[in-house]
């Protein structure tokens, strides 16, 4: 079961980014929206990004918003996805977000180490994010050839 629930995971927190690179590169529809970002999230969601400040689901979803089509050399690459705990109605993992030519970060290819909760329902519900930097030796080494 662990296994099955772990390519679950990996394929929801992959399939968000994908999402983001379609939207910030502009190859992605401008009405998917809604169902490729919106419906993925629980409506108490909140992300604490590396910069340490807290997001409600609606700013996040109004910053995202105005950033179609601004980005268009934008990659991310998640790795080392790892299920850390299972709860009754939760699911606790980390995963590696590299980022490439983010003109909205510095540095531009970083590397961050998220923790996300998901309610455990069919599909998967975004609860939490918290995101922090990798450390600046581990950043400067990528890889970045993604």
């Amino acid at each position: 079961m662990t296994n099955e629930l772990e390519d679950i995971v990996r394929t929801e927190i992959e399939d968000l980014h994908k999402f983001f690179v379609g939207w910030y590169t502009g190859t992605l529809d401008a009405i998917s929206f809604d169902e490729g970002f919106l419906a993925r999230f629980d409506s108490s969601f909140l992300l604490i990004p590396p910069a340490g400040i807290i997001l409600s689901l609606g700013e996040l979803s109004s910053g995202i918003r105005k950033t179609y089509d601004t980005n268009p050399g934008f990659r991310i690459a998640i790795r080392n996805v790892k299920i850390q705990r299972i709860l009754n109605d939760e699911i606790i993992a980390t995963y590696e977000e590299w980022q490439r030519n983010a003109l909205a970060s510095t540095p531009p290819d970083n590397g961050r180490l998220a923790t996300v909760i998901f309610k455990k329902t069919e599909p998967l519900q975004w609860l939490h994010v918290h995101e922090t930097w990798m450390p600046e030796s581990i950043q400067k080494a990528g890889p970045f050839n993604f």
